[in-house]
C-alpha cells in the first residue's frame, strides 16, 4: 500500500458517506415534497410543514453532494454537516418529547427512527473525517 492509497481511504470513506446521506436525505425531502397529502394523516404532521421540510431537505441534500463532489473533501464543511446532522437529531427527539404536532404512533416511530438514521450519518461523519 502506497502513502496515497493510505491518504485516499479516510476520504474515500468521507466522501461515501456524505453522498449516502445526500441520497437518503434528497429521498426523504421528495417524499415529503410530493407526498404530503397522503402522509399528513399517517404521520400526523400537517402536509404544508411536510412541504417545507421536504423544500428545505432537498437543497440540503443538495448542499451534501456539493461538499461531496469537490476534488478535496473541506474538513470546515464536513464539520457542518455533522452539526447540522446533530441538530436535526436532537430536534426530532425535542420534537417528539416536547408533542410537537399531533404525531401518530407511525409519525413518532418515524421522527425517532429518521433521528437516529441522521445521528448515525453525523457519527460515521465524523469517524471518517478524523481516522489518520
Amino acid at each position: 500500500m502506497t502513502s496515497t492509497t493510505a491518504t485516499r481511504r479516510p476520504l474515500d470513506l468521507l466522501r461515501l458517506v456524505l453522498r449516502l446521506d445526500a441520497a437518503v436525505t434528497g429521498a426523504n425531502g421528495a417524499a415529503y415534497l410530493l407526498a404530503a397529502p397522503l402522509l399528513d394523516d399517517l404521520l400526523g404532521v400537517p402536509s404544508g410543514a411536510l412541504r417545507g421540510l421536504g423544500a428545505f431537505l432537498l437543497v440540503y441534500a443538495g448542499g451534501l453532494a456539493l461538499v461531496a463532489a469537490r476534488p478535496v473533501v473541506s474538513p470546515v464543511a464536513t464539520e457542518a454537516v455533522i452539526g447540522a446532522n446533530v441538530l436535526w437529531a436532537v430536534g426530532s427527539v425535542a420534537l417528539v418529547v416536547a408533542g410537537g404536532f399531533a404525531l401518530t404512533g407511525v409519525g413518532t416511530a418515524w421522527v425517532l427512527l429518521q433521528a437516529a438514521v441522521v445521528a448515525g450519518f453525523a457519527a460515521l461523519q465524523l469517524t471518517a473525517l478524523r481516522r489518520p
